[in-house]
């Protein structure tokens, strides 16, 4: 299963989210669940970092381990991206409930 866990600030701004697992719905290489939940992360990874040049902490392990903290408060632009990541993770999760569980977190 694919654990996706969403940090949120008190103010519901998203300011960082792991992802790790595996579906296990087809053999690795095969599985589109996984590679759909890894590109919405790895895109949001290098949208943030590459394009917008906003500082953060980042790891991606090939165990299927990406996590990602934004270093500074978001700004309209991270939670753009950010948002959209979430938004396509929770399709991916409606329709595949037994592969990918997500944790939204307050605080």
């Amino acid at each position: 299963m694919i654990r996706i866990d969403v940090f949120r600030l008190s103010d519901g701004k998203i300011s960082g989210f792991r992802v790790h697992g595996h579906s296990g719905t087809a053999d690795r290489g095969q599985d589109i669940v996984c590679a759909g939940i890894s590109a919405l992360a790895q895109a949001a990874l290098l949208g943030i970092g590459e394009h917008l040049h906003r500082p953060l902490d980042f790891s991606v392990r090939p165990s299927g381990d990406l996590r990602m903290k934004l270093r500074g408060e978001p700004d309209d632009l991270t939670q753009a991206i950010l948002e959209t990541a979430f938004l396509g993770f929770a399709a991916i999760q409606r329709t595949n409930p037994n592969a990918v569980q997500m944790k939204d977190s307050r605080g």
